[in-house]
């Protein structure tokens, strides 16, 4: 039996999809009915029929805070896939955050080591990974240091990733994916797969900050091709590529027929737009379009190596563009005003 946390997930719901090749039970975990409907018409943009996967995937509703239904998930797996994770920029959201990432995260390993599970893969972040000299590129021997310069996300991606090792020095058979930021379909209300909405409605801005991109799809494969290994204790960075914003919204634009986004972002205008952001959401109890973090973030460039992934597993990844092309087509199809 393999669990499956953050089953409904832009991750959880591509791995799902390739688990489905193989004839091993899935057990997978969902939090609302809304996102069990959008697991479903992802499948279907993939041709493969829902009913055709109710004797395969058994979905179970619970969250990782709730450790009593958690102990009836665990009955009888050996693999677990920990996709599960909040994900927010917003320090309102900080309690939460960690609650969930760390607590959460906990819970999982905590049930793995009681139930005997043969072996865990944590879905981590590039967020995790420590800064490298001045303009290096980060791989995964660069260390972590909270100089107060990380966001409250980043604080909990990475002690979340320590309750896995803790795991780990316990006795689980553990891999860490630390994945950059995502392209692929999913809730386009929501994460990376918000971006191209974002777009769609006529993104205006655009930065020359640069960060690492990946296929959701190559995620998957990665993590299936880890856990089907003898590599334990060991994590490993998924990058597609390194591009700028600017490429990266002028890519989406042109494959949804949108104009391209024209107006770039200055230092000072980003500071500016995340204080009026703050302002507005303290004034009308809102979540900010803009924060701090991700205002920083859409400046900074930073750079990440896939040599490792792709040492290890002779691990190929798709082109930037090619993903942009497949999650648009899908976006197009799904989307209504």
């Amino acid at each position: 039996m393999i669990l499956v946390t953050g089953g409904t997930g832009l991750v959880g719901t591509h791995l799902l999809m390739d688990l489905l090749n193989y004839e091993t039970p899935i057990r997978a975990i969902y939090r609302s009915d809304n996102a069990l409907e959008k697991v479903r018409k992802i499948f279907a943009f993939y041709n493969i029929k829902w009913e055709q996967t109710l004797h395969k995937i058994e979905w179970i509703k619970s969250d990782l805070l709730n450790t009593e239904v958690l102990i009836d998930a665990f009955k009888n797996v050996e693999y677990v896939y920990h996709c599960a994770a909040m994900v927010s920029f917003n320090k309102a959201d900080k309690t939460k955050l960690f609650k969930v990432n760390i607590e959460g995260t906990a819970n999982v390993v905590n049930l793995s080591l009681a139930c005997g599970v043969k072996k865990f893969c944590h879905v981590s972040s590039t967020a995790t990974i420590g800064k490298a000299k001045k303009d290096g590129i980060r791989d995964e021997d660069c260390i972590w240091e909270n100089d107060g310069s990380f966001s409250n996300y980043s604080i909990s991606k990475y002690f979340s990733e320590m309750e896995v090792w803790r795991g780990s020095e316990e006795g689980l058979n553990v891999v860490i994916v630390n994945p950059s930021i995502i392209i692929g379909p999913g809730n386009w209300m929501q994460s990376s797969s918000n971006l191209f909405l974002k777009v769609w409605k006529g993104l205006r801005y655009y930065s020359k900050g640069m960060n690492a991109f990946v296929d959701v799809r190559d995620v998957s494969k990665a993590m299936v091709e880890l856990m089907k290994s003898s590599v334990t204790s060991e994590r490993f960075l998924i990058i597609g590529e390194n591009l700028t914003f600017q490429d990266l919204f002028n890519e989406i634009a042109i494959s949804l027929g949108k104009r391209i986004p024209f107006i770039e972002v200055k230092s000072w205008m980003a500071s500016l737009i995340w204080r009026i952001e703050a302002l507005r959401s303290f004034l009308f109890g809102s979540d900010p379009l803009v924060t701090k973090e991700s205002s920083k973030s859409a400046l900074s460039i930073v750079k990440y190596s896939n040599n490792k992934i792709k040492a290890q597993l002779n691990f190929k990844t798709t082109p930037i563009k090619q993903s942009i092309a497949h999650t648009s087509k899908i976006f197009l199809q799904d989307y209504s005003e």
